[in-house]
Formats: C-alpha cells, structure tokens, sequence
C-alpha cells in the first residue's frame, strides 16, 4: 500500500461508521474508529484535526489530510482521506526525525563516555595498557559527540530550522570563552592564542551566546589544524558602526586565495580534504552567524590569514554609552 494513497470508510445516515479498510484509522492516527459520527468534521476534530481554509484540508502537528465525502444510496456517504505534503509538513517532519536520530545516537555515546570516565576515576586499579585504551576511548567519545551535534545542526539549518535563543549580552565574556577552551591545544603545538580587545567596551549584541561562541572557536580550531610552531593567533573584536566585527587572525603562513575562497564551502573541501570534521565546523559556523543576522568572510595577506564575522550591534554599550 502506497504511502499516498487514501483510506475509506462508509458513513450511514444513522451515523454509523464502517472502515473499508484499516487505512483510514492509520491516517487519522487511531487505534480504532468510532462507531457512531454526526459528520465527517466531527470525525476529524475527534482524532484532532483542525481544519485549513476551505475545509478540504485538516492538519494536525506535522499530518495533512485531504477529507471528502460523495453520496451512496439510503442517505449514506463514502468518507475518504488522503496523505499530503507540503513544504512546511515535510521540513517539520524532516527536523523531528533529526531530533529522534540526535537522541538516539547522542545518548549511546553518552553512554559510552559516562562508563569510560567511572573506570578513570582512580577507584578501580587499572593496568598502563586499559588505561590508555579508556583515555582513548574518553577522547574519541568527546569528539564524536562534538561532530554529530555540528552534523546535527548544520542539518537543521539546511532546512531554515536552526534553533536559536538570544539574549542581549556583552561579547566579551564569549570571547574570553572561546580563547580559554583553546589554550591548552595552543601550548600543545607552541603556537600563542591571545585575546585582543579595544580600549573601550564594546557594543552588546542580541545574540544566541552558545551559537557565537562556537563559531569562534569554530574559527580558532581551523586555524590551528595549519598553524606552524611558533605562530600566534589572535582573537580580536572591534565595532565598525552599527556592526561588531569579531576577527581569528593567524600570523604566519598565509592561506592560498584558491584555497581561501573554499574555506566555508562544507561539501568541496570534504571531498578535497577527505575530512568531514572542520569543513562542516566552519559551514556550520557561518550557518549561525547568519542566522543572528550577521556575516562571516575570509582574508588573507603576506603575514597571515584572517576569519572574521559580523554581527549587528546594539545602540547602548555595557557601560551605558551610545555607539
């Protein structure tokens, strides 16, 4: 039985209903139909459908039917539903199947991570070997977890649906965030990661803080997978009018501007580079910032390589002062 096609049942002058088949009872989501029904709307608004414009079509969460009915003999009618997609019914249905596939496959690593760490936490005597594997294991689990809430939500915003909650909020603490999660990885390829900021505070922005927060630290982790030893990077924020522009600067190296022009291009580099991993970061990086009403972009010249992003500022500072 297709997955359009429609379900019928027999709806008597006395009220009385007799599915045709078991089609119609799976479309309206019940067990089973009621025996008696004043009319087919009564019928919908039972299963709770309401009603679109016109009243042929009846909708419920991410369900759209089309409803008729044609007349028998002895005052019966022959009642049918019929499946149908939208735009809007299929992106619905699309984001609550990415929300059950994120549960499932976001708890089994959760899993596995929580037991990794129990066996690491000193209590039970492990040998060099088993500890090293569970360390293995912790740091794969971690990263693992980190890829499929990108892969998750870069998917989400594919289809317009990314969840955002702003607050309004002073940068800087973000911006602290992001350098302090990065030191330790800095250290571990010599490389400095420092925070610039300006003389005087800056705007407060109307931001989701966790979205512009990964995003720079979407654009400091890109930057150390090239980083050479001896680098610094460079986090820096300033405003240019009614923008806050928020910069990762490499010193060093700089990026080719063939390679440059592909750095937010999710699926080329993947191809390329053979990696998922930091492609999907920085596309979904930008996926947020835009979403915030912001932009992002790249730059490059003799002594380094620049990622950069906009956001809109608000009018008063955290000091109180206009901009």
């Amino acid at each position: 039985m297709g997955g359009d096609e429609p379900g019928f049942a027999i709806l008597s002058r006395r009220g009385q209903l007799q599915p045709l088949d078991g089609r119609l009872s799976a479309l309206l989501g019940l067990e089973r139909l009621p025996e008696t029904v004043g009319s087919v709307a009564e019928l919908m608004e039972g299963a709770g459908f309401l009603p679109r414009a016109g009243g042929e079509l009846w909708e419920r969460e991410d369900r759209l039917l089309r409803v008729g009915e044609r007349p028998m003999g002895d005052d019966a009618r022959l009642v049918w539903t019929q499946p149908l997609e939208d735009d809007a019914t299929l992106i619905h249905r699309r984001v609550r199947y990415l929300g059950m596939a994120s549960h499932d496959l976001r708890g089994a690593l959760a899993n596995v991570r929580s037991y990794a760490a129990l066996l690491l936490n000193g209590r039970i005597p492990l040998e060099a070997k088993a500890r090293r594997g569970l360390e293995t294991i912790l740091r794969n689990t971690d990263k693992a977890l980190s890829f499929s809430q990108d892969f998750f939500d870069a998917s989400r915003a594919d289809l317009g649906m990314l969840a955002c909650e702003r607050e309004r909020q002073p940068l800087e603490p973000l911006l602290s965030a992001a350098v302090e999660r990065h030191l330790e990885a800095a250290g571990t390829a010599s490389v400095a990661l420092s925070l610039e900021l300006p003389g005087g505070p800056l705007p407060e922005v109307d931001v989701d803080g966790g979205r512009v927060q990964h995003a720079v630290e979407a654009f400091i982790r890109h930057h150390l997978l090239r980083a050479q030893a001896g680098e610094q990077l460079r986090v820096r924020a300033q405003p240019q009018g009614p923008w806050l522009r928020v910069e990762v600067r490499r010193d060093g190296v700089p990026v080719p501007d063939e390679e440059l022009a592909l750095v937010f291009a999710r699926e080329e580099r993947a191809f390329r580079e053979k990696k998922l991993e930091d492609p999907l970061r920085l596309a979904l990086a930008q996926q947020e910032v835009e979403a915030l009403g912001g932009s992002v972009g790249a730059s490059s010249d003799a002594g380094g390589t620049t990622l950069y992003l906009t956001l809109p500022a608000m009018l008063a500072t955290s000091a109180g002062v206009q901009v």
